[in-house]
């Protein structure tokens, strides 16, 4: 590929100017063909750049406007390697963006607002829409009330209908004796009525069959009604948005199988598909050569809203695979040796692209697991170029020929297809790491942290060295006379043992591992080897199958698997995100109160790809990632304390021994069944379902009206007050004087800390609230489904249980109100200062805010009066959030932080902030005590500054809408 540009810029230049020499027509058709910028006088050959450059030089090239993109950002994209040096920014605009509902809802409430502020301030509300075309998935709602067609909780009171009586639980919940005990709840208290269906919990009503994924759908849409009315009034009163109805699938899965375009045919341009989105997970499309990543609500907000996504030019680390997969690694072990290797390297914020010719025997699917997994080993995306086995994929996927040969025409034509076996098509990197795929062996990652990597014959004797080891990312300081403890535990009629290692939850999960088909019918073929040899699960144990999508569910009932996986427990409860983000439902009252009464440390098994501390389940301390087989092969051995090369699974009653070698099937099989089964017509067939919409949300009403019609009494979607005070005319940002501290936070805070996403805590701010209401706790809900409502997210923000204040200096979200020297709730404080009109700070420490993207951890500091942020570093993705909210983020000077400044958070702080900031400028904090120190003023861009002048990113959108647009100004992606 040859790139000529001019040695020098050209001000005059116009969009118009510059638009027609980057295109040229072919079937009436425009697109870039990175063979000019500017005026040609340097040739410049751009063959060695990675494809994942040349995807970010095409955005620029064609959406250059001289002022959200500039021809700066094409030469800085240009040379890219000396850029990435000294983290220079430039603008990208990605051709679309993907949210979940958890984070949707909050930017649809946004718009709607935003309406309601553009209409009072006497503009035109109808104008105020998605730029940037946004695919709106709804996978969060999904929760497990019934599993293995029983339900999952066991704290409801039945109403029993006349001229049934009441058995004991114990008897088991299918009339069934032999069935009895395999078929008995995830619980020991609630009774049932003999003879009858079994009573669903939520409903308090007997179910008519047998259905759990049906009956968690309709709880879904139950739970749910509102929310989604909201959304599909969102779908069909805003422009540019499309959103997917529940139970479809997860977002990403049902982005890979169905929303990636590869190539965008739109308003006669065809450019290549790129996108960001609220999600960590969004990467998983890299896979599939559409170079993606996670941002903030905040940041995905202002892509649709027409802005471009400030990027600090990253290194690229080349990874060169080599070699095959053995027998028995599966793309889960390749991901946790790469995740292991990368954070080893080092490679936190750059792009890593794969070549190598070892990539050719990697999957589509194996490729999107690998990608997915690229937050967890610090890359910001990991990118593998569009090849022959994606365009084979495609046609897999059901995309028609003349689609196809014009994706592969257009992919060649601007040498973004390439052919990983040909070694003169690698490109220049700024490091490269080899892999051989030989090598890798199967493993787990946990028990606290996703990175922390364990080979499976490893697992034994490393589960006992956490036990002995101190508290910390892996130890649990058990004392040496507690390590062998065995508890007993009455659950269903029968007697078990409870012990340091037992597992309790094993849960086949979205994320990672429900892409991939191979690894998905390994753990089918496992599990139907299991059942003939007469192997089962103990029914205690809380065992779910959660696909991605219902092509899993298809191909699995296709193959003949599902109906083993379900004789094991393993049967499909619904479609989306559940146990990674702590929705998997209760755990049986016996197995928490055994676990509490011997403080065991109990364990989850699941195929997801995050295992934060108290994510899962409050009392399940340890959690192992591993792959869909393995979940199925510890939840039959009962415990991660086994060998399983010396231990067997089962011992049959004629003494032989089962070990999971005699289990696992080989490669060659599960290939062949994967031939079998999975099929474009299956795709097809799914694809047509998720267009014609479920029939719960075809039926759903909702308002078409411009203003959305806000429901006082809702306690779901309320209209946030962030534009109550905003005018027109553009007002100088309110100083920072004699700020006090909120929370004084150290090191490595997440936002589950800052705003959880789990079950709302009966005792919580937020609790009393919705009390305050009417509401009782069955009714409450998770913060997550609520963060439509201004009122429970202030209310959430810090409220974590295991959240630690230095200021008051032990567990809880307690701070100290030092006016009057009161402990109070973080919230009750906040008020108190608000009243006061008293402006507040946070100290951090390093890595402040790392984990999911949330809006509110932005949003909802802002609300509480968080006027700034004085941290060490920062994940990225929440500073970004934080300068979109109107916050501002200051940074200690390199060597320097709140200890060796000796700082105590009992200060003031004034932030003397300059009228006229320039980038990073090193701007001075004053304390009451007289002492007065540095800080970097983390605003990386001139685009962050006008955000900050405006009080955030929503607010400059508002007074730009209320602005003319000029003519030479182009929508994203039709430059």
């Amino acid at each position: 590929m040859i790139l000529e540009r001019s040695s020098s810029t050209s001000p005059s230049l116009t969009p118009a100017m510059v638009k027609w020499p980057f295109a040229f027509a072919v079937t009436s058709k425009l697109f870039c063909t990175l063979r000019r910028i500017g005026l040609l006088k340097q040739c410049v050959f751009a063959g060695r750049l990675p494809f994942c450059m040349r995807v970010l030089l095409e955005s620029a090239l064609r959406n250059f406007d001289g002022f959200r993109v500039t021809q700066q950002d094409v030469e800085q994209i240009l040379d890219w390697k000396k850029a990435s040096q000294y983290g220079t920014d430039v603008s990208f605009r990605p051709a679309r963006v993907i949210l979940q509902d958890f984070t949707g809802i909050p930017a649809v409430v946004d718009f709607a607002a935003m309406r309601n502020a553009v209409k009072r301030l006497g503009g035109d509300p109808a104008k105020v829409n998605p730029v940037c075309p946004a695919d709106l998935v709804i996978d969060h709602a999904i929760q497990v009330d019934l599993i293995r067609n029983i339900p999952s909780t066991c704290s409801a009171r039945l109403r029993i209908p006349p001229g049934h009586h009441v058995v004991s639980a114990q008897a088991g919940w299918n009339s069934s004796k032999e069935n009895a005990q395999r078929s008995s709840p995830a619980t020991c208290r609630i009774p049932q009525i003999e003879d009858t269906p079994v009573v669903c919990p939520f409903h308090q009503q007997p179910l008519s069959r047998p259905d759990s994924i049906q009956k968690n759908q309709e709880l879904e849409f139950e739970r749910h009604k509102e929310r989604f009315q909201f959304l599909k009034w969102g779908a069909e009163a805003l422009n540019n948005i499309l959103v997917v109805p529940p139970a479809s699938g997860i977002a990403h899965q049902v982005n890979l199988e169905h929303l990636a375009r590869i190539v965008f045919d739109h308003n006669g341009y065809i450019y290549p598909d790129s996108l960001v989105g609220t999600d960590s997970h969004t990467a998983m499309m890299n896979g599939l050569g559409v170079l993606s990543w996670g941002v903030g609500a905040i940041e995905a907000e202002a892509v649709m809203m027409g802005h471009p996504v400030s990027l600090s030019l990253p290194k690229v680390v080349g990874y060169r695979l080599v070699g095959q997969v053995g027998s028995l690694a599966t793309s889960t072990e390749v991901v946790l040796a790469i995740t292991k290797h990368l954070r080893q390297v080092g490679i936190s914020g750059s792009f890593v692209e794969f070549f190598g010719p070892g990539v050719t025997q990697l999957s589509i699917a194996d490729r999107a697991t690998i990608a997915n997994m690229c937050p967890e080993y610090g890359a910001l995306a990991a990118f593998f170029p569009m090849d022959s086995v994606g365009l084979k994929y495609l046609k897999q996927m059901g995309c028609d020929e003349d689609k196809l040969n014009r994706i592969e025409c257009y992919l060649q034509t601007v040498k973004l297809l390439r052919d990983y076996v040909d070694a003169s098509q690698d490109p220049e990197y700024s490091l490269v790491v080899e892999l051989d795929l030989g090598t890798v062996m199967p493993s787990l990652s946990g028990p606290k942290r996703p990175q922390d990597r364990v080979a499976l014959e490893d697992m034994k004797d490393d589960f006992k060295r956490c036990l002995n080891e101190k508290v910390g990312f892996k130890g649990y300081q058990v004392p040496p006379e507690r390590q062998r403890d065995v508890l007993g535990c009455r659950f269903g009629g029968a007697d078990y043992d409870l012990r340091h290692g037992s597992v309790v939850v094993a849960a086949i999960t979205s994320y990672t591992n429900n892409s991939n088909p191979s690894v998905m019918l390994t753990a089918g073929l496992l599990a139907k080897k299991a059942v003939e040899a007469g192997l089962s699960i103990k029914p205690y144990i809380k065992t779910s199958l959660l696909p991605g999508s219902g092509v899993v569910t298809h191909y699995l009932n296709a193959s003949g698997m599902l109906p083993y996986m379900e004789k094991l427990g393993f049967e499909v409860v619904g479609y989306g995100c559940r146990t990674c983000i702590g929705n998997s439902g209760a755990l049986p009252e016996c197995v928490v109160e055994t676990i509490t009464r011997g403080e065991l440390v109990v364990c989850g098994v699941l195929s997801g790809n995050k295992n934060f501390k108290d994510q899962i389940f409050p009392k399940v301390r340890a959690n192992y990632l591993a792959s869909p087989p393995l979940v199925i092969a510890y939840a039959i051995a009962g415990n991660v304390g086994i060998d399983f090369a010396t231990e067997p699974l089962h011992v049959t009653e004629s003494g032989q021994e089962v070990f999971l070698r005699d289990v696992w099937p080989s490669r060659e099989e599960v290939q062949e069944v994967e031939r079998q089964s999975v099929i474009p017509c299956i795709f097809q067939e799914l694809k047509e379902k998720l267009e014609k919409g479920q029939h719960l949300w075809a039926s759903l009403q909702s308002s078409d009206c411009v203003l959305y019609p806000w429901n006082p009494k809702s306690t779901f979607i309320k209209c946030p007050p962030f534009f109550d005070k905003l005018s027109v005319e553009l007002e100088p940002p309110e100083p920072i004087c004699d700020a006090h501290v909120l929370v004084f936070f150290g090191n490595s805070v997440t936002t589950n800390n800052i705003s959880p996403g789990g079950s709302i805590p009966h005792n919580s701010p937020a609790a009393h609230y919705l009390s305050s209401l009417g509401l009782t706790p069955r009714e409450f809900n998770s913060y997550g489904t609520r963060r439509g409502n201004d009122e429970v997210m202030m209310r959430g923000t810090f409220s974590h249980v295991r959240l630690v204040n230095k200021i008051v200096g032990k567990m809880g979200p307690k701070t100290i109100h030092f006016p009057s020297g009161d402990t109070l709730d973080i919230y009750d404080a906040a008020e108190r200062y608000q009243r006061e009109r008293r402006p507040l700070i946070i100290l951090a420490g390093k890595d402040f805010g790392i984990g999911g993207s949330r809006d509110w951890v932005a949003k909802g500091p802002y609300l509480l009066g968080v006027r700034a942020v004085l941290a060490e570093t920062y994940d990225r993705v929440l500073r970004a959030s934080l300068v979109g909210v109107g916050i501002v983020p200051l940074q200690f000077l390199d060597g320097q932080n709140a200890e060796s400044l000796g700082l105590t958070g009992r200060e003031t702080y004034t932030v003397h902030v300059p009228a006229e900031p320039v980038p990073n400028a090193v701007v001075d904090v004053q304390l009451n005590t007289g002492h007065t120190f540095q800080t970097v003023l983390r605003l990386d861009s001139d685009m962050e500054l006008t955000y900050y002048n405006h009080g955030g990113l929503l607010n400059y959108t508002i007074r730009t809408n209320l602005q003319p647009v000029p003519e030479n100004i182009h929508p994203p992606g039709m430059a």
